[in-house]
């Protein structure tokens, strides 16, 4: 079977919205909006983006997010209170089972890959 390259910038994936579920949120009601445009075997890639806003987030065990900023400003406060803010060029790492705070300050558009290793063969 040849494999198929997926370049995000070619993709016609259909987008996808959202808002945090009510019993998470913290400040508004942001919009978010998601292309995945490749998912296979657990790992899943694409797009999104979001309005500012607030909400409480909670990593299952074995889900990891890599994701890297190209506009607008968040910041993620663990649960110790602990903040890092993230901006354009800035890239992070959130880990399986972590809990904290999801906070967009200036809406975002990131790209990230989610690796879910319950799923992964």
């Amino acid at each position: 079977m040849i494999k198929k390259l997926t370049a995000f910038a070619k993709c016609n994936t259909p987008l996808e919205h959202d808002h945090p579920r009510p019993d998470r949120l913290e400040k508004g009601n942001p919009l978010r909006t998601t292309w995945n445009h490749y998912e296979q075997n657990g790992v899943s890639a694409g797009m999104w983006t979001c309005e500012t806003g607030a909400w409480r987030i909670a990593f299952a065990p074995g889900k990891d997010e890599f994701f890297h900023v190209l506009e607008g400003r968040v910041q993620i406060t663990n649960a110790d209170g602990q903040a890092e803010q993230f901006g354009p060029g800035d890239a992070g790492v959130i880990p399986a089972e972590f809990t904290g705070v999801f906070e967009v300050l200036e809406p975002v558009r990131k790209h990230y890959v989610i690796v879910d290793r319950a799923v992964v063969q």
